[in-house]
């Protein structure tokens, strides 16, 4: 029932309005049925004592003149009124004398002489009825004192009783009462029904609106307003209502128009931007940081270290440099390495720049952090493009300068042939020298156009190309710092493997292993570069006697910017992250194996396009 009640309000307001009308109901029919019977009561007793007085006035004129028998009479003829039961008369001593029913005759009552005041009282009579008893003293008088003596001495000569009828009176007093109580009732039901139409008109029904429209309003849906008629309170409510409503779709607007702005303002940074609070929360991210970890466009900001480091609990302070607990000691910015986990299992090496933010939000004055993320693989390949391009304009411009004089040296030499040959007189000698210039000549123009093809525009298309060329033109290039170095280089390569690669760039990964062969070897060495084919795919092999990687170093290797040259000199720490990048992008694979003072061996593994099962 109390539920039932809490739900609604109509539901309370009839319950209580119910009980309110019920209680006040009880209390008026107690308080006007209490005023009633005593009315009435006062009313019989008035009535009764005026009967008493006339038939006192009677009984006394008929003693006087000692007519007992018309006493008697007068006693049996008002026995038979309607509701009187039974007139008695007693003497003083209580001795009934005369009466409308012959059996109490001689009977006694017993009266209070102490008092010889007229009464009135319900009480039992001789056969256990209830009735309404009237008793009235007759006083002695002076026309009397001659039969009954002095007044001082018998104060009265009789007392005179008459019953009424109990029942009449109290079945009158129920029918008032009830009649009372229903029309009672029938005020309570009109006011209830009235009460419930009109709170159910004016007040339920305004109250309704406002609820849906606040629901509607909280939903989303910006345009709710509502249309309360009136001018009442709740019509006044409503105005309110709908001139908030407006106030709050304004500045939801706006708002929402400054959040697209500062979104798009971050997903204009080309570097991956995050913002953190002290609890791990990512509050903001661009969408260059979805897109470095792979993660959708609709991807809902989570804890820091399970977006970026794949964890279920925050980074160990002592194993990563985590910038929420550095900046919790000293506030100042920081730059870091890390390695995030891309959506798909995959780490990546980047960059981190963090720096302190203090924002209010939601009336909170809060620490943030704010990181600004680049990606280190993609700044290699930026790095081998600006080489790439580089070296592309030197070996152009090297070769243009080198590649016409020879051409034309070349085209001299062939016509000098000509002529002498036209002689009749060849002179052997110097056939031979000229011979033996055009063979050189020629090696020079072979030199600069493989130098034309290692230097030429990176990117472009992949095509299939024979392994072997690559790998020994690109070698050749290197004979004099292989000399220099004292290092023997051994090509095993089987004949027609072909790889559908970039020509450029397959080159370029050959010259940045070769040349690290070159520094891992500083007195001098062998290097093996062998190629064949496997299930796995087509494997090139390129192995030196050098003195080998260090087990601390091995995982390093490929990050950029890392460099541990073992003769001494300083790298760029990006040929290997390089030849790694362009390796993977070919869909193939790269790996090393060190023995410390034996040397190492580099792995390449790339698909096989002449048995598509391979897996590369």
């Amino acid at each position: 029932m109390l539920s039932w009640m809490q739900t609604k309000l109509n539901r309370r307001f009839l319950v209580a309005t119910a009980a309110g009308m019920l209680i006040s109901l009880i209390i008026f029919v107690l308080l006007f049925l209490g005023m009633y019977q005593n009315t009435v009561e006062q009313e019989r007793k008035q009535a009764i004592n005026q009967v008493n007085q006339l038939l006192r006035t009677s009984l006394e004129n008929a003693m006087l003149k000692r007519d007992l028998d018309g006493l008697r009479q007068i006693i049996a003829g008002l026995g038979q009124q309607q509701d009187i039961v039974t007139v008695m008369i007693t003497n003083p001593a209580g001795e009934v004398r005369f009466s409308s029913s012959h059996e109490l005759l001689g009977s006694s009552l017993s009266f209070d002489k102490t008092s010889y005041e007229a009464t009135a009282g319900f009480v039992r009579d001789h056969a256990g009825r209830e009735v309404l008893r009237s008793v009235n003293p007759v006083r002695n008088k002076a026309p009397c004192t001659t039969c009954h003596g002095p007044i001082e001495r018998t104060p009265v000569n009789g007392i005179l009783y008459i019953d009424y009828d109990a029942a009449s009176l109290r079945s009158q007093a129920r029918k008032s009462t009830l009649m009372l109580m229903g029309t009672g009732a029938l005020i309570v039901l009109i006011n209830i029904a009235g009460g419930w139409w009109f709170i159910r008109r004016y007040v339920l029904k305004p109250v309704a609106s406002l609820s849906r429209a606040s629901d509607s309003l909280r939903r989303g849906d910006l345009d709710t307003r509502v249309d309360l008629a009136g001018q009442d309170e709740l019509a006044l409510l409503g105005g309110t209502f709908n001139k908030m409503a407006d106030t709050v779709q304004e500045q939801i607007i706006e708002l929402e128009g400054k959040e697209a702005f500062l979104q798009s303002l971050i997903d204009g940074i080309p570097d991956g931007v995050r913002i953190i609070d002290s609890d791990f929360n990512i509050l903001l991210a661009n969408k260059s940081y979805k897109e470095q970890l792979g993660l959708p466009e609709d991807f809902k900001p989570t804890m820091c270290y399970a977006s970026a480091f794949a964890r279920n609990s925050p980074c160990p302070p002592t194993l990563i440099t985590c910038p929420i607990h550095e900046m919790r000691q000293q506030r100042q910015p920081m730059k870091m390495l890390h390695h995030h986990v891309r959506a798909d299992g995959t780490s990546m090496h980047v960059e981190v720049y963090a720096a302190p933010l203090t924002a209010k939000i939601e009336g909170v004055q809060r620490q943030l952090i704010v990181e600004s993320i680049r990606d280190l693989e993609q700044a290699v390949r930026y790095s081998q493009e600006q080489k790439l391009a580089e070296l592309g304009r030197l070996a152009t411009g090297v070769a243009h300068e080198i590649y016409n004089p020879l051409a034309s040296v070349r085209f001299a030499l062939h016509e000098s042939q000509q002529a002498l040959d036209e002689l009749n007189e060849p002179t052997d000698e110097v056939s031979n020298y000229l011979l033996l210039l055009e063979k050189e000549v020629n090696k020079c123009v072979d030199v600069t156009e493989r130098l034309l093809k290692l230097g030429g525009p990176s990117g472009g298309s992949c095509q299939l190309l024979d392994l072997s060329t690559i790998l020994s033109e690109t070698i050749s290039l290197l004979n004099w710092e292989a000399e220099s170095k004292k290092v023997h280089v051994e090509q095993h390569c089987q004949e027609g493997i072909r790889v559908h690669v970039i020509d450029t760039e397959m080159r370029m990964v050959t010259l940045n292993l070769v040349q690290n062969a070159f520094h891992a070897m500083p007195d001098g060495g062998t290097l093996d570069v062998s190629c064949d084919r496997t299930e796995a795919g087509v494997l090139i092999r390129f192995r030196d006697t050098g003195i080998g990687i260090a087990p601390n170093d091995i995982r390093y290797i490929f990050d950029p910017f890392f460099s541990r040259r073992a003769d001494g000199s300083r790298g760029t720490g990006l040929g290997l992250p390089i030849s790694r990048t362009i390796v993977e992008s070919h869909g193939g694979q790269i790996s090393v194996e060190s023995t410390p003072g034996e040397g190492s061996l580099f792995t390449v593994c790339l698909p096989d396009p002449d048995n598509p099962r391979s897996d590369s």
